[in-house]
């Protein structure tokens, strides 16, 4: 137990700095970042795992696998480097006390649910990122930030209620024991199973529970879309991994109709948008896309249960890969408001992007080359068209997104952007290069799809996708308005709900009473009992004890 007691400054640094927010406001704002350190210390020195039996039976934190320690990493890295980005960005803003509290609170909640070992820490953890996660959505106000933050907030609900229902079933299952090692022997049934897809796939955006994530991201500050594409879309997926069992002929089951969701879910968020006008939304859609991938890796280790440990190194590695790029991207869509990029910022800013592509030497080309071995020891090799063709569509819209970025570059002031905005951003778009070399889980399918085939396997999307760029730039094509403007479903159904609550229950009387004569009927009343009040009173009293008597 020495050094167990470590795990609980993971999620409560961040709630100690909400405190220090309170009490020196702006001034322990340069300083915030700090909330992260712990949480990095125990992925490089581990502590055997904090049972707490005083607060609920089996609650146990720590980080006792490779999983937990890879997703506790990258957590706290893309935190603390979006916090170091935010608090140069949001410097001036009227509500950046605001902004810091959801801020502090979500990624307490956050790291809360990495180092959970049962159900009940891991709810507390996600309802706290998942509520939390609205006030950054919110933060920059008018229409389009209510707007996309309403309807988050009523799928957000609806995705808790889901989730604890499917949670409070699971444990029933197993006897009323919370803890996931226990779940991992017991059966999964249908409508446990559909709770906590529903309910764990809408924070991962998994399509189609993926509605609000184009809407959030635009309006979300630029730290926050970080976050919440590279580190809390995670969430949900760690959540659906650790709940399920391992062998279960369930998820057997099943894994046929996940995969055609999750290959459906990495080409047609792709096509969507290369429609979409701004290049937050297309980097939204992109998010969307990626996580299809990992839908698709989870049919691969429902159907194949015995490969199930290279399905989790595949996604450790996908969900660092991931993360750091994604949350590199979407600092960079604020970076380019700030100042003008050098030319070496350009190729940083297009470092994550072809990682994502899977450019060899990158980690996207690692990750690339581990899907595909896994699939081929599958018995849905014959799929593989449909993942070249989702390659093609993930590097075309990529394309699609560094032009916006370029485009809204023109814009951005004269000067370099601000140090504390540039390095944070600079060392994440760095890792898609340096992290293959550094960590030896990415370093062996790096290197093992260097040969002549992986690497035009690779290439070729990539290839494709410049042409049919460069055709489009030249030929001066320009999105249609009628596809430009497309109507949005949810959109409209969450107006609805939203009116159909407001509406009040009743009508509203209307109805004005006669003050004056009320007025009088007042005053007589009160003269009649002024004649004989005390003498009532008592005989009243009188009555109800011998009442009392009597009974």
């Amino acid at each position: 137990m020495t050094g167990a007691w470590l795990w609980l400054l993971v999620p409560l640094a961040p709630l100690m700095g909400a405190c220090a927010l309170a009490i020196w406001r702006g001034r322990a704002i340069a300083w915030l970042w700090l909330v992260c350190v712990p949480a990095l210390v125990l992925v490089f020195q581990p502590m055997p795992t904090l049972d707490l039996p005083m607060l609920w039976d089996g609650i146990r934190w720590g980080s006792s696998d490779d999983l937990s320690r890879a997703w506790l990493g990258f957590t706290a890295l893309l935190w603390g480097c979006a916090g170091v980005f935010a608090s140069s960005s949001q410097k001036g803003d009227a509500g950046q006390m605001r902004f810091w509290t959801f801020w502090l609170l979500a990624l307490a909640g956050n790291l809360l649910l990495i180092i959970a070992a049962d159900a009940l820490s891991f709810y507390l953890g996600f309802s706290a990122m998942s509520l939390s996660a609205y006030g950054l959505i919110v933060h920059q106000g008018g229409p389009g930030p209510r707007r996309a933050g309403r309807l988050y907030l009523q799928l957000a609900i609806c995705g808790e209620m889901a989730l604890l229902a499917g949670l409070m079933l699971r444990s029933h299952a197993t006897g009323g024991d919370f803890s996931f090692s226990a779940w991992q022997a017991v059966p999964m049934d249908g409508l446990t199973l559909a709770l906590l897809l529903f309910g764990l796939g809408l924070k991962a955006g998994f399509w189609p529970l993926h509605v609000w994530l184009p809407l959030a991201h635009p309006a979300a500050p630029a730290p926050a879309s970080a976050v919440l594409s590279g580190a809390m879309l995670k969430a949900g997926l760690i959540g659906i991994w650790r709940c399920l069992p391992e062998d279960d002929p369930l998820l057997s089951d099943w894994a046929q109709v996940l995969l055609v969701a999750g290959v459906f879910g990495a080409i047609y968020p792709a096509l969507l948008g290369l429609i979409a006008g701004k290049a937050k939304a297309v980097l939204a859609y992109s998010s969307v896309s990626q996580m299809g991938y990992l839908v698709i890796l989870m049919a691969l280790a429902w159907r194949h249960p015995q490969q199930h440990q290279a399905m989790t190194i595949v996604l450790m590695i996908y969900g660092v890969h991931h993360g750091f790029a994604k949350g590199a991207l979407f600092l960079a869509a604020g970076l380019i408001h700030a100042g003008r990029l050098p030319r070496i910022g350009w190729v940083l800013l297009a470092l994550p992007a072809l990682a994502i592509v899977g450019l060899p030497l990158t980690t996207g080309g690692a990750v690339k080359t581990a899907l595909k071995d896994v699939w081929y020891a599958g018995e849905f090799e014959g799929w593989l068209l449909w993942l070249t063709v989702s390659s093609l569509t993930t590097a075309l819209l990529l394309a699609r997104a560094l032009w916006l970025l370029r485009c809204d570059a023109a814009d951005a002031p004269p000067g370099p952007p601000p140090p504390l905005q540039l390095l944070p951003w600079a060392l994440l778009s760095i890792l898609a290069l340096l992290l293959p070399w550094l960590w030896p889980a990415l370093r062996e399918p790096m290197l093992h799809g260097l040969y002549p085939g992986g690497i035009w396997s690779s290439l070729w999307p990539l290839l494709m996708a410049l042409g049919v760029a460069g055709v489009v730039v030249r030929s001066g094509f320009r999105i249609p308005a009628r596809l430009a403007n497309l109507p949005n479903p949810a959109l409209s159904l969450s107006l609805y709900f939203k009116r159909l609550v407001m509406q009040p229950p009743l009508a509203v009387p209307t109805a004005r009473p006669d003050a004056q004569r009320w007025r009088q009927r007042e005053r007589r009343w009160n003269r009649f009992w002024n004649k004989g009040a005390l003498a009532i009173s008592a005989w009243l009293l009188a009555v109800l004890l011998w009442l009392g008597w009597l009974w």
